[in-house]
């Protein structure tokens, strides 16, 4: 199937009972076993089924199937919010005297994870000087554990070279990590290019809605775990916080989010509500639509703030002169993402008063939304950064992100006219 068809289809095949075409919300804590026998069988992992919806829903089991095949994984895990799933990527292989090496340019969240909360549980994160994979390979030593990129990078619309990055982390025996929020495997596949397990904040394009916080962990199936058994010891040797188990010998290729879900979700409770899981599939139905009108009314966005006077600079892969190009080029084609960001001339002042005086575009730290979305990450989503962090991440006092939504083009570049003329100092 194409990935079109896949956002439809994959995972659900109609209810046997009721006949129901639409997947149902199994909107219940837990579920029922016919016996001690068949409860045992299930906790001994002698028989699937379904136990406790923190540990796995059938809503969201469908979820998880689709995002899975969209992305051309074997597994996937949903979870409660796009930063759980990181949390819970990293921290499945990870443990007190290991390392995380990764690219600069990351959401202000992620930055925080890997800067300040893994540090105090003995896991250093470790930024390369530039999102090239020899930075990135000068960082990896035997203690790390993993590679970890955006493959776009959130707001720096920078895009990773996922290839070479995989191929440095192949080399030292270490997996590729990839947040693929921005792009969605509408435009990237991570995995086609050689990245092992793939992280969504389902909050943003899968979503797009605005309505629902969730996550998704896929697991790629591809990397050989079983080649590093001392590195990777949980997932090679029996677990004691489950049953004993060796995820390699028992899930085969899922192992790496049989774990996530196993020890790390069902013991500290990360868990998406089935609701949500329902949600969320619809917004995946659509998503392919969404995201071509995204890009289209993004480029034109694009092209106007380039050519408008109180506009010092813009941000946008697509532009051929714009550094960024060639590895967009090389990864998204001619469709590259509605995430963009400029900076209006006059600095943090000009840039607040254009903010302020959107009207239109709504004033809000999400993105991914049909609605167009405007941020001041400086005063906002990048805030706790330190002036020096800020550089490190590519933030700048004048700049706003956009994240173009799929509002006719006319209106849209209406509303960004009038803020800008609107900020003057």
């Amino acid at each position: 199937m194409k990935r079109e068809t896949i956002a439809i289809h994959v995972g659900y095949d109609g209810d046997p009972v009721t006949k129901a075409v639409a997947v149902p919300i199994y909107q219940t804590v837990a579920f029922e076993f016919d016996s001690a026998e068949h409860g045992a069988a299930l906790f001994n992992l002698e028989v699937q089924g379904n136990i406790y919806t923190r540990i796995g829903n059938p809503t969201n089991t469908v979820l998880e199937k689709r995002v899975a095949a969209l992305e051309g994984g074997v597994e996937g895990l949903s979870v409660s919010s796009g930063m759980a799933a990181i949390h819970y990527a990293l921290m499945n292989i990870t443990e007190a005297g290991n390392n995380i090496v990764s690219l600069p340019q990351l959401y202000g969240a992620t930055y925080t994870l890997l800067e300040h909360i893994f540090p105090k549980q003995g896991v250093a994160g470790r930024f390369a000087k530039s999102d090239r994979p020899e930075d990135v390979e000068k960082l990896i030593d035997e203690n790390t554990r993993a590679v970890f990129c955006e493959s776009v990078g959130n707001p720096a619309g920078n895009v990773a070279d996922i290839e070479g990055l995989a191929r440095v982390a192949h080399k030292h025996g270490v997996p590729l990590i990839v947040d693929n929020t921005v792009a969605t495997p509408i435009l990237l596949r991570p995995i086609e290019y050689g990245g092992d397990i793939v992280v969504h904040s389902m909050t943003k394009f899968m979503g797009g809605h605005g309505t629902s916080i969730g996550g998704m962990i896929v697991d790629s199936g591809k990397f050989p775990w079983r080649d590093y058994p001392d590195r990777y010891y949980m997932l090679t040797r029996p677990e004691p916080a489950y049953h004993g188990v060796v995820y390699v010998e028992h899930y085969g290729a899922a192992a790496f989010v049989a774990r996530c879900r196993t020890v790390a979700q069902r013991n500290t409770g990360a868990t998406m509500s089935p609701f949500n899981g329902f949600l969320f599939l619809q917004g995946v139905e659509t998503m392919a639509l969404r995201v071509e009108r995204h890009v289209e009314n993004a480029r034109k966005v694009a092209e106007f703030l380039r050519d408008h006077p109180r506009v010092a600079w813009v941000n946008y892969a697509g532009f051929p002169d714009s550094p960024l190009y060639p590895m967009a080029k090389r990864y998204l084609g001619d469709r590259c993402c509605s995430l963009l960001t400029f900076g209006v001339k006059g600095g943090f002042e000009a840039g607040t008063k254009c903010f302020n005086a959107l009207s239109l575009f709504k004033r809000m730290v999400n993105m991914g939304d049909a609605k167009s979305l405007a941020c001041h990450p400086a005063s906002t989503t990048h805030r706790q950064l330190t002036p020096e962090e800020l550089v490190k991440v590519g933030v700048t006092p004048e700049m706003l992100r956009l994240s173009v939504g799929i509002e006719h083009i006319d209106d849209i570049l209406a509303d960004l006219a009038q803020a800008l003329d609107k900020a003057t100092v």
